[in-house]
């Protein structure tokens, strides 16, 4: 038997794959993207949505237990069958998820400068304004459902800084397009939130970290140093000097827990040391942000470091973007969007195209369905498909605006 056409075939296949994949129409998936969450109207599902079951609700003697919180949490999060409409889950706005679509809209309108995303960015900012968190010192924003972690339990709209960082971010966004001085006031507000409001833990030279919300005490690094980013860009519009020194004692705290190979834990608790993509992500644009804010630049080494790390060790030369870093699955839709977000923010875009096009190429072959939304993780023996509004959609439409700013406008080079 003659085996090379065989052999020829399958090589074949395996090379219109990969070329399919590095040479897909970004531009077509990324409206079938935004068609399909404008039809939802960014409302979705989140994988952390659990407790919001009103079959849960209805068991007090279960819902009052950590235990049963935090398993009937993780069942919904790592089931790949969405059981959510028959635990009666619905379907609600994050806020969070709302300012990453109002940074891809404020990206869409700079593009295009077209009517119907200038709407869109007034609708967004204003829904997201409406869902603030109150009685607390600023402006702050956390989730709709209940969440219970291993080291904390959050009440539903319990503020973080994380989503509240988010959203001040897309709120100056949005002013430095519309000028609409409400949405200033708010973002600048959310400056006490951070500095009021949130606990803090100091070591022996008085730098620090800010906690999750005001009910923790953890030491998260990507969370403190979003509240840091937060703090640097309210500090370039009121130049209050305060945000800015605070701000630098608490990006110091988190750079000194930087590991020599330039790899962050996740935190410090003993639960807490695993190293993943995202975060690392998350606390490079960080850094990079309070440095162009703030004018400080004591933090280039720890930049460059952290940065090769996370490209020699979170993606595969196929383009699949790891979950953590000794480990290829799950692979998770946030992964790949926060690569490209990270790319962009630190203006590293042309210099790792190749990669980027390999990752999102691969990302929109196995993690896409034409319907018009990703996936939100693909594993090694099967595969959750929920379309998760926040987690898998908003990241890919913030991260994949970013991408036709950079191909189209050349911003990023």
């Amino acid at each position: 038997m003659n085996i090379a056409p065989i052999c020829l075939n399958s090589g074949f296949r395996l090379f219109l794959r990969l070329f399919q994949s590095e040479n897909m129409n970004v531009p077509e998936v990324f409206e079938s993207l935004k068609t399909y969450c404008e039809k939802e109207e960014f409302m979705g599902w989140d994988p952390y949505d659990g407790l919001t079951s009103r079959v849960f609700q209805s068991l007090p003697l279960i819902r009052s237990n950590k235990y049963c919180r935090l398993a009937w949490i993780q069942f919904f999060k790592r089931s790949p069958v969405n059981f959510r409409k028959p635990a009666l889950i619905a379907k609600q706005h994050n806020a969070k998820g709302l300012a990453l679509f109002l940074t891809g809209y404020c990206h869409l309108y700079q593009l295009h400068g077209k009517k119907e995303y200038l709407e869109k960015i007034n609708y967004l900012a204003n829904k997201i304004i409406a869902l603030q968190s109150q009685g607390y010192a600023g402006s702050c924003w956390g989730y709709y459902f209940d969440w219970q972690a291993r080291a904390f339990f959050q009440p539903a709209h319990t503020p973080t800084v994380v989503a509240t960082s988010f959203v001040a971010d897309a709120l100056f966004d949005a002013y430095e397009l519309t000028k609409e001085e409400k949405y200033k006031e708010v973002a600048v507000s959310s400056a006490d939130f951070v500095l009021k409001d949130l606990n803090r833990t100091y070591d022996a030279k008085g730098d620090f970290s800010f906690s999750y919300s005001p009910l923790d005490h953890t030491q998260v690094f990507n969370a403190s140093l979003l509240g840091a980013k937060l703090l640097s860009r309210v500090y370039a519009y009121t130049q209050n000097t305060v945000l800015k020194e605070e701000a630098t004692k608490a990006v110091r705290f988190a750079c000194n827990f930087q590991q020599p190979n330039g790899a962050w834990a996740y935190g410090t608790l003993p639960f807490h040391t695993w190293i993943d993509s995202f975060h690392t992500g998350f606390n490079l644009e960080c850094i990079y942000a309070f440095q162009k804010y703030t004018g400080v630049t004591d933090f280039n080494n720890h930049i460059e470091k952290g940065l090769a790390y996370y490209t020699a060790n979170f993606f595969t030369p196929e383009g699949i973007s790891k979950y953590y870093n000794q480990q290829t699955y799950p692979v998770d839709a946030h992964a790949p969007a926060q690569f490209l977000v990270t790319m962009a923010k630190l203006n590293r875009f042309e210099e790792h195209r190749p990669m980027i096009e390999k990752v999102l190429g691969w990302t929109i072959q196995n993690m896409y369905n034409k319907k018009g939304f990703f996936y939100y993780q693909k594993r090694k023996r099967f595969s959750s498909k929920i379309p998760y509004m926040r987690w898998a959609q908003a990241w890919m439409f913030v991260a994949m605006t970013h991408y036709l700013k950079a191909t189209q406008t050349n911003q990023y080079a």
